[in-house]
């Protein structure tokens, strides 16, 4: 690793970190050693055509962004009954065992270098328990960010035959510090037996923020796990989300959405691995960008060879509104059983003339009438959000755009 990412930080930062939080030795253990992984660790993958790299992590001056011992944060958390939803700092004393289970299970926390940082350096976060036979709605996570960095952790595990569905919002909110900061998030999803979780996230941190998240779900047998990721926030987003089908029967869904302008930068990854039989999978995702922004897309379907009856789906499109905007798309099928039915699909294009041309023809300014073609360019992924207030959430985000 050429880029010294930790130049600023040491083991006696990540101690102090551990130590005020109450953390048990295996843990802090589990934090020093990604620390010491970060000489080796590369950063996450990106897209690369010839002769570009279409997002460049390594340049970032992480020196000045990263500062881990004045976090600032206001958290707002909102259970439902049954279920047991604690920030970090209580989730050590009253889930040791569950930790000691599950961290660093789905997620592997030197996966790559940002993902290790994440691990060594994370000051705030959320643990969400659903017992046996639970089934919950709307719990809530909200995020403030409020000081120059935060890396936050969140671990849902649902046990047998339970449910939930939980909204987790990240924003910026008042601070001092002027010019460029960090926000990194790691979600790990443990899906118990027959068992659904439904996860969305709504980013919307400031444009002066770069913003790295990492989530990933493990599916026992019948068991489901629904993503809702929007972005729509930050100078420059590299996210990853995925989900491991292990078990016989189980299920995934990825629905993503973002809207860029001015210079922000979306590289955004949505991958599935079939390894049990009798899996599904469906991946959607729709964009918008305008001005100058760039936005890169790759989804990876990844069929075992033990994994019979597969059915496994992937579109996504980017809607550009000017010629100065980019956008790369890269969906992959790897298919090792022939048992499997797949497809994958993507487009990149600009608002269809002829449907401009109709609208304006018929008395509807320019402007609206573009603004009436975003807002149905995303009604088809909107469609596939089940949690209603992430849904209306979007929508306004979304006019709120059109309206700048």
């Amino acid at each position: 690793m050429s880029t010294q990412v930790h130049a600023t930080i040491d083991e006696s930062t990540v101690r102090q970190i551990s130590e005020e939080l109450g953390e048990p030795e295996w843990l802090l253990e589990t934090r020093l050693d990604a620390l010491d992984a970060l000489d080796d660790l590369d950063m996450p993958s990106v897209i690369q055509t010839p002769g570009r790299k279409w997002t460049n992590l390594e340049d970032l001056d992480y020196e000045s962004l990263v500062d881990p011992l004045n976090a600032a944060e206001q958290k707002e958390l909102v259970d439902a009954e049954g279920v047991e939803v604690l920030p970090w700092s209580e989730a050590v004393d009253e889930f040791g065992d569950l930790l000691s289970e599950h961290f660093g299970s789905v997620v592997d926390p030197q996966s790559n270098y940002l993902t290790a940082l994440s691990t060594a350096l994370f000051s705030t976060g959320t643990v969400v328990h659903v017992p046996e036979g639970v089934e919950a709605e709307d719990v809530k996570v909200r995020t403030e960010m409020n000081s120059q960095s935060l890396f936050n952790y969140t671990l849902v595990v649902s046990e047998k035959s339970s449910s939930v569905t939980l909204l987790e919002r990240q924003s910026s909110g008042d601070t001092e510090v002027d010019g460029a900061r960090y926000y990194s998030g790691v979600v790990e999803i443990a899906a118990g037996e027959n068992s659904n979780v439904q996860y969305g996230s709504l980013q919307n941190v400031d444009e002066e923020t770069y913003n790295f998240t990492h989530k990933r779900g493990d599916a026992d047998t019948y068991a489901t796990i629904d993503w809702i990721e929007g972005n729509v926030g930050s100078r420059l987003t590299k996210s990853s989300v995925e989900t491991e089908l292990n078990g016989d029967g189980s299920e995934t869904q990825i629905v993503g959405a973002f809207f860029g302008h001015e210079d922000q930068h979306f590289d955004l990854d949505a991958r599935v691995w079939h390894r049990a039989e009798h899996t599904t999978a469906d991946l959607v995702t729709r964009g918008v960008i305008d001005d100058v922004a760039r936005s890169v897309y790759e989804g990876v379907q990844d069929v075992g060879s033990g994994a019979w009856d597969t059915n496994s789906y992937q579109r996504e499109n980017t809607l550009m509104l000017s010629d100065e905007s980019e956008a790369d798309a890269s969906p992959k099928l790897i298919i090792n059983n022939h048992d499997t039915e797949a497809s994958h699909s993507a487009t990149v294009g600009q608002v269809d003339q002829e449907e401009l041309f109709y609208m304006t023809s018929r008395g509807v300014d320019e402007e609206r009438a573009t603004n009436m073609l975003v807002e149905g360019f995303f009604v088809p992924v909107l469609e596939e959000v089940a949690v209603d207030e992430l849904r209306e959430d979007l929508e306004t985000l979304v006019a709120q755009r059109l309206r700048e």
